[in-house]
């Protein structure tokens, strides 16, 4: 099997049943949102936005979102935020963290875009470290933005890796080598979807829900060959609402951004428990539920 995997046909039939099992995490890392602002623009949904956070609406809403992972059955463990770091309440972005082939615990740094965002990665490989993970820093010198963009096969040691805007495709080679498992290579066509967690949101190991406006058609072609279930969500609810950019947890519950009534009927209509929240303030930065968390394995 090719370690990283571009088109259909690379892609082996069984897949993803040959993949080694592994749990599906019930632990999310979360950081507070102290110094939560809007105060550039990295991507489009934050023109327009600068200065205008409500810190304690914030506040607030991220308090729900906690709340409603713990609903869902998860585990919420906190990452002390730091000054300067405004953009740290969405940490999904500066490492992946996983299980290597030998089933130890292994965190991948992040290299970041953009400087203000590259300074909270040091604040995440001590706080894995000290959780017992090996901690290794991403052995090319080319972007990499973490589980935002690699995210892993609900149940499976695979992972889908997005690419186009803030990781380079050449990082998926040292992604697969690090952790022992083949990705699946999905290039992001517009910049309101700058990671894969804006568009793509793997439920269990069935399920996806997916934009396919924003992926090529030959990516869109094996996540169908994967997937036995892919719910499209509709385009106006994958932009305004960010609603790919759901949490999935224990394969049941899915947590996400209220208002996307459309998407939220067909997960419900599979027999999904679904937990809407206002992720308002977060949306101005260009991030919603699944970009606030990270899973730990």
């Amino acid at each position: 099997m090719p370690l990283v995997i571009d088109s259909l046909e690379q892609l082996p039939a069984d897949l993803p049943a040959t993949c080694r099992p592994q749990p599906m995490p019930n632990r999310l890392l979360m950081c507070p949102p102290t110094y939560f602002d809007v105060i550039d623009v990295k991507n489009p949904h934050m023109e327009g936005q600068i200065g205008r956070v409500d810190r304690a609406g914030a506040a607030r809403q991220w308090q729900d979102v906690r709340s409603a992972f713990e609903r869902a059955g998860a585990r919420v463990e906190l990452i002390d935020p730091e000054p300067g770091c405004e953009d740290m309440v969405f940490c999904a972005n500066q490492t992946l963290a996983g299980l290597d082939a030998t089933s130890s615990r292994v965190c991948l740094l992040s290299r970041m875009k953009h400087p203000s965002r590259q300074r909270e990665v040091p604040a995440f490989a001590r706080w894995f470290g000290a959780a017992g993970y090996r901690v290794v820093e991403m052995p090319r010198p080319v972007g990499f933005e973490g589980s935002g963009d690699a995210i892993w096969h609900p149940g499976r040691g695979l992972i889908w890796g997005g690419y186009g805007h803030r990781t380079q495709p050449e990082a998926y080679e040292a992604v697969a080598e690090t952790f022992g498992v083949p990705v699946i290579r999905l290039k992001l066509l517009s910049d309101r979807f700058y990671h894969l967690d804006t568009c793509f949101c793997a439920i269990d190991e069935d399920t996806v829900l997916v934009n396919p406006r924003s992926l090529e058609p030959r990516g869109m072609e094996m996540i169908r060959a994967v997937f036995r279930r892919v719910v499209e969500c509709p385009p106006d609810e994958a932009d305004g609402g960010m609603a790919c950019n759901a949490t999935a947890i224990g394969g049941r519950h899915v947590v996400i951004q209220r208002g996307n009534e459309r998407t939220v009927g067909a997960l419900r209509e599979l027999g999904y428990e679904v937990h809407e929240v206002d992720t308002a303030e977060f949306l101005r930065s260009g991030g919603s539920v699944f970009c606030m968390k990270m899973y730990v394995f």
